[in-house]
């Protein structure tokens, strides 16, 4: 006769919570924000997608072509994804075109995420396969496109880099100067906020003073001569002038009569921008102030689409390679909740973010996600992307995910968590994990054994932890 009392372990040290509990206490912690409304006379998200594919129709004819006529990843002639002259006179030929402007489409192509490069190839993206159905996909593609008007349009040559470079900086608030004022900006008042702008970054390198401090009374030593700045006198005219002529070349303003105008696309996209960073300022938890790490324990009580947003704007108030870096830097730390949540972000970054997640697959700790990470971008479903796991590698996945649950969640999800092991039986996946080698394989099954209500299996739990902890 069985006790109808439920067994307790005495190594639970946590007094078992309501699951239902935790929604409810995020609700009252965290409000919902009502989603915000585009300034009046936006047009409708439909409208603003015509534009796009409108403005985009030759890239995405190009990459369709590409598609259809080549094998995969045999349209590049070096490790750029660049076309050779043989590809882009055959498309030229095709497709009515010069061979410089097959050149130009593909390389906004590529930009706007219509080509993806895999090392040294490329190939069609999901966003290309999603263009005539998916409104949200044609949109990214082109605020990709607008993120990299430097690129889509470099500047003159003989311009001083330095100078470049404060000016591609400063640039986002003339643009926001052109979305509020809602109309046509004088070029000349544009130059006069660019110059103030570019002014200050300057004289942000420059509040440190750097050398050793002079006791009190030591003469000071003959000062050198200056060392003269290269970009003091470079005048900012010419570089305003291109990156009009960028941002109009990508389709975010015109420029006309001494005027530029920011175009309903241009404004649409600015303004999704300053409301990234104005949600991030309003976060509770200050993420976007936050290193990657406090900002996905930050993250870890969220639900999954308060927790993207997060990510979103988190990763908006960053450049993307840093970002990426940081993120990757988490995910190798101990704690494995906080290396799901990496990739999770990571997920968010998408395609920039590829070639540091293919590089780390040779790191045993995140080459289970990076994997998952890499099939999903390639364009397979979630529910079955685990399928690219070798059985070490999946066994490996679910010590690492049972180690973030034991750290971080509830028995009954430990519990729940023995139910999608790959292994039919539980002493087939005890023979497994205590092969695989996971640094944290004893703690997991004596968090397993603890949490288990089935005495029998609890024990032989605890016999297997017991084995890996001696080496047997």
């Amino acid at each position: 006769m069985t006790s109808r009392i439920p067994r307790d372990s005495r190594l639970r040290l946590v007094r078992p919570r309501p699951l239902a509990a935790a929604p409810q206490a995020m609700t009252q912690r965290r409000p919902r924000r009502a989603a915000p409304r585009p300034p009046e006379g936006t047009p409708a998200r439909s409208e603003l997608a015509r534009m796009a594919r409108a403005g985009l129709a030759d890239a995405a004819r190009v990459a369709r072509w590409a598609d259809s006529a080549l094998g995969r990843g045999s349209a590049t002639a070096d490790g750029k994804a660049t076309l050779s002259e043989a590809t882009a006179e055959r498309a030229a030929r095709e497709l009515g075109l010069t061979p410089a402007e097959v050149r130009a489409d593909w390389d906004t192509a590529r930009l706007a995420g219509l080509v993806e490069v895999h090392g040294d190839s490329a190939r069609p993206g999901w966003r290309l396969r999603a263009w005539n159905r998916d409104d949200s996909a044609v949109l990214r593609g082109w605020v990709a496109l607008f993120d990299a008007w430097s690129l889509a349009h470099p500047e003159p040559a003989g311009q001083e880099p330095a100078a470049v470079a404060e000016v591609i900086s400063a640039m986002p608030q003339v643009l926001s100067f052109l979305q509020l004022s809602a109309g046509p900006v004088p070029v000349a008042q544009l130059l006069d906020l660019l110059e103030q702008r570019v002014t200050e970054l300057r004289t942000e390198r420059c509040e440190v003073p750097y050398g050793p401090r002079l006791e009190p009374g030591t003469p000071k030593p003959a000062e050198a001569a200056p060392v003269p700045d290269a970009t003091a006198d470079t005048p900012l005219a010419p570089l305003l002038d291109w990156a009009l002529h960028a941002l109009a070349s990508v389709g975010a303003l015109t420029c006309g009569d001494g005027h530029a105008t920011l175009t309903p696309l241009g404004s649409w996209a600015v303004w999704v921008k300053l409301e990234q960073i104005c949600v991030a300022a309003q976060s509770p938890a200050g993420n976007i102030e936050q290193p990657a790490e406090d900002m996905l324990r930050g993250c870890a009580r969220l639900r999954p689409n308060a927790a993207r947003a997060e990510y979103r704007a988190w990763l908006a108030a960053r450049p993307v390679g840093s970002a990426v870096a940081e993120l990757i830097d988490a995910a190798r730390g101990e704690d494995a909740l906080l290396r799901g949540l990496a990739f999770d972000a990571l997920r968010v970054v998408g395609a920039p973010a590829e070639p540091d997640v293919r590089a780390v697959v040779d790191e045993p700790t995140l080459r289970p996600y990076a994997l998952l990470w890499l099939a999903e971008h390639d364009g397979a479903d979630p529910e079955d992307a685990h399928h690219v796991l070798t059985r070490r590698e999946a066994t490996w996945l679910w010590v690492d995910t049972a180690a973030a649950v034991a750290d971080h969640g509830e028995a009954p999800l430990l519990v729940r968590h023995l139910e999608s092991a790959v292994q039919p039986t539980v002493p087939a996946l005890l023979d497994e994990v205590r092969a695989v080698g996971h640094p944290r394989t004893v703690q997991v099954l004596v968090a397993l054994a603890a949490a288990h209500p089935d005495p029998a299996l609890a024990k032989a739990v605890r016999r297997a932890a017991f084995q890996v902890h001696t080496g047997g």
